[in-house]
């Protein structure tokens, strides 16, 4: 039974962190509830171990169906794998309990902003080129790498934010880049936690298959339904993570 909780689970998530990021929201809660007397970064390594296949499949469905910047992405792809590793040694020696109640407070502006401009991230009109996209965008992979190693929650959301509202994509296009980076960041947590045996490889192996099916089939449904699409998902998978985290910092 625990199994095909977690499969299902795993599926879905997949679904939905294929599109904007958030897999995390659902997976997680999941884990701590079918698998309640493990230690938590286990769990966490666990939730790596599966949703890392899954974000690096939703990112092949984009290149192959919307195309990547590769040459501009790469090398913010190496920043994101090296700041996650950072960030994962950072949680080791400097408490992130200040960010649980900031979190919130950031996602809500966040929100806002992006309910306020409603023509944000319908159009495709990068701001940047050249070395000045090369270096805005690894500004974006190292910083939210760092985050992502470091705590965490929303790194999806914050990518495709940031791919919209600083370098001028569309939310299609934003979410297709915020993949790879999104791939690398948790690669670099999961080589952290698997070296330390965090990670329970037999739950990890079969919600890795499900994550990777949900991946695809929400990568599908993000490339049909276009940047509109995405950006409703977007809002919704936003305030789901305003609920979730000012619970876990303000009334737990």
């Amino acid at each position: 039974m625990e199994i095909v909780v977690l499969t299902l689970a795993s599926l879905f998530a997949g679904f939905v962190d294929s599109i904007v990021g958030g897999g995390g929201l659902i997976l997680v809660p999941v884990l701590f509830s079918v698998l309640p007397g493990v230690a938590p970064a286990t769990l966490l390594g666990t939730n790596k171990s599966a949703s890392v296949w899954g974000t690096a499949a939703a990112t092949a469905q984009f290149h192959y169906r919307v195309g990547l910047r590769w040459r501009t992405l790469m090398p913010a792809a190496a920043l994101a794998f090296f700041g996650s590793l950072m960030g994962a040694w950072a949680v080791t020696v400097v408490p992130g309990d200040f960010l649980r109640k900031l979190l919130p407070v950031i996602l809500i502006l966040l929100l806002l902003y992006t309910l306020a401009r409603k023509d944000m991230g319908k159009h495709h009109e990068p701001r940047f080129h050249g070395r000045a996209e090369l270096a805005a965008t690894a500004a974006i992979g190292f910083a939210l790498g760092v985050y992502d190693g470091f705590f965490g929650p929303g790194t999806g959301s914050f990518f495709v934010f940031l791919f919209v509202r600083w370098l001028g994509y569309d939310f299609l296009n934003a979410a297709a880049s915020a993949k790879l980076l999104n791939v690398m960041t948790n690669l670099g947590a999961l080589l952290l936690l698997g070296l330390k045996g965090h990670v329970l490889w037999h739950y990890g192996l079969v919600m890795a298959v499900a994550n990777v099916a949900g991946g695809v089939i929400g990568a599908r449904v993000a490339i049909r339904h276009g940047a509109g699409f995405v950006r409703a998902v977007f809002i919704f998978v936003v305030s789901a993570l305003i609920l979730k985290t000012a619970y876990d910092a303000f009334l737990r």
